[in-house]
């Protein structure tokens, strides 16, 4: 099947297929995070958490 090409000025995407695949994907992961029964983490924690990672990973390069 031959796919029309993307304007690479409207689309990320080199394909119309390749545009599709990545919809479908992407649906696919909102709605498994949608059905995930575990609770929510706020946001202020998910981003201290980030914030505690990196700042780790920048000690364990000073000290390398």
């Amino acid at each position: 099947m031959k796919t029309k090409p993307l304007d690479p000025i409207v689309s990320e995407f080199a394909t119309e297929e390749q545009a599709a695949s990545y919809d479908r994907w992407f649906r696919a992961k909102v709605q498994a995070s949608l059905d995930d029964p575990r609770p929510s983490v706020p946001h202020d924690e998910a981003m201290a958490r980030i914030r505690a990672t990196i700042d780790a990973a920048k000690r364990k390069q000073k000290r390398a």
